[in-house]
């Protein structure tokens, strides 16, 4: 068989993903602190892009004259344009200055030293206050400034430097003493002895192999640590079991001692060192807010501050442009007017998308605006995207890490959307998050007698629902909250809320 040569013409359809699209759909899924940094680092790469500075929202603000358009008519009329007041501003070729010919600042004279600070700030300078507040100081900072002023040598405080690199933001130490000694070369006995002593420094606690030993020497400084209270902190899983038998036996003493070393445990510290150094809780700013109109009806409405207002400087465009002879400048000056038109074309597309999906999930739960969680409706992706003639994909995109708020609380866009529980006598299905809330309902308010997961069955499906014991417990374990054993367990000692998560092993 002859091998040949041939020519075919071959019609297919292919999906390209081209690198806008890609952007397009990145930003979809970017949170609004995602997308401020993600226009910061583009406002920096790209130099035709500006902020706008009025106020109006992008979805309903026309476009202004600064915005391209990539047609021939808006070239031409840009051209029209009078820009010579921007040439004045242009530096000739002659116009270079040595590196080293920058004038200094000039100094103050010597005999007002008042006005000089070591920061060279002045009192009369505005920022002075700012300028003299200290920097945070961080936890391994402050131990080893207790460390210096401690009165150990110069090998212990070499060890006890090691020993504070290993403990971390919350305060314990994460490094075992025998590879300190053996990386160090130095005696075990001597790495235990600098660690009692760091053990000493302040915050009480910190430098703690775990937990038993933070509370214990949180106590001894208390001159607290007894023996029944040595023998509860050694038996702290039986706390977290709320073991009051158990631990009675272990620690020699009645329920109602007990009952009293976990009430002094609880105001202890489990993590000391998270007062140094941590980072400040970056509070929720919604995407969408939710307002109830006059007609009894609901607005929805973008948060204008979180979506971040772009324009294409055009003059600048036009006046480089016309300028532009090199072929490597113009395809540079065509790239980044193609990318600053798509950026902002996509956000706002981003907007009009997110206000779209808001609205829909507002429409679909209505009832919870108005009535609370237990009239949730079951909902999911593939409703909203059929109703609003778009892709589950893109409607996922939309809801990751959105925020809405409405009359009864900030709620993530997911939130919404939860699996349908079906009724027993054939009626609309039960939310999975309405069914959750009336079994925590139900426990809360036991009075002197905990009710079993069979018991919560009964009386669910005697309001309609027809669930299974084991999606009682798994939504039971799932809100943590104990069993009914625990439960009774507990109501014989106060170990705090059932609400109140394990302290960390």
């Amino acid at each position: 068989m002859a091998i040949t040569q041939r020519l075919e013409l071959r019609q297919g359809q292919a999906l390209v993903m081209t690198p806008q699209l890609q952007q397009a759909i990145k930003l979809l899924q970017l949170s609004n602190l995602e997308l401020v940094a993600f226009v910061e680092q583009e406002l920096e790469r790209n130099p035709l892009l500006e902020r706008e500075d009025n106020t109006d929202s992008p979805v309903d603000a026309p476009q202004r004259d600064g915005a391209v358009e990539e047609n021939p008519s808006t070239d031409t009329a840009l051209a029209r344009e009078d820009f010579s007041p921007a040439d004045e501003l242009d530096a000739e070729r002659e116009d270079v200055f040595a590196e080293d010919a920058t004038p200094a600042a000039p100094s103050p004279p010597l005999a007002d030293w008042t006005a000089v600070r070591a920061n060279g700030a002045s009192i009369d300078d505005d920022n002075f206050l700012e300028r003299g507040i200290a920097r945070a100081v961080s936890l391994q900072d402050y131990l080893l400034e207790q460390l210096s002023i401690s009165g150990v040598d110069a090998a212990e405080r070499l060890i006890g430097a090691a020993l504070i690199d290993g403990i971390d933001e919350a305060g314990y130490l994460r490094v075992e003493t025998g590879d300190v000694a053996a990386r160090l070369n130095a005696d075990a006995n001597d790495v235990e002895r600098v660690l009692g002593v760091i053990q000493g420094f302040d915050p009480t606690g910190v430098a703690a192999r775990n937990l038993s030993e933070c509370l214990a020497l949180q106590l001894r400084e208390k001159k607290r640590l007894d023996p029944a209270m040595a023998a509860l902190l050694s038996n702290l899983d039986l706390v977290a079991r709320r073991d009051l038998t158990g631990l009675c036996a272990r620690c020699e003493v009645d329920a109602e001692d007990i009952a009293d070393m976990i009430t002094e445990i609880r105001a202890l510290t489990p993590k000391p060192g998270l007062a140094f150094g941590s980072e400040p809780l970056q509070a929720v700013v919604p995407d969408v807010f939710v307002r109830e109109a006059p007609d009894g009806g609901w607005l929805v409405e973008l948060n204008t501050d979180t979506l971040p207002r772009l324009l294409v400087n055009a003059r600048y465009y036009t006046t480089v442009a016309q300028r532009s002879r090199d072929k490597d400048s113009k395809a540079y000056q065509t790239e980044c007017l193609n990318n600053a038109n798509w950026l902002v074309k996509s956000l706002d597309q981003r907007a009009r998308t997110i206000l779209k999906v808001a609205s829909e999930i507002v429409r679909q739960q209505d009832a919870f605006l108005t009535y609370g969680v237990r009239h949730l409706r079951p909902l999911n992706l593939r409703a909203i995207a059929e109703s609003i003639a778009m892709h589950e994909s893109t409607v996922s995109r939309v809801t990751s890490n959105k925020y809405m708020a409405t009359p009864r609380g900030v709620f993530e866009l997911k939130y919404f959307f939860t699996a349908a529980i079906q009724a027993t006598d054939g009626a609309e299905a039960h939310s999975a998050e309405s069914v959750r809330d009336r079994i925590r309902e139900l426990i809360q308010r036991e009075n002197g007698e905990a009710l079993s997961d069979n018991r919560i069955v009964d009386i669910l499906l005697a309001d309609g629902v027809n669930i299974a014991r084991r999606t009682v417990a798994k939504y039971r374990e799932a809100m943590r909250i104990p069993s009914s054993a625990e439960r009774r367990r507990l109501s014989q000692i106060d170990f705090g809320p059932w609400k109140s998560q394990a302290p960390p092993a």
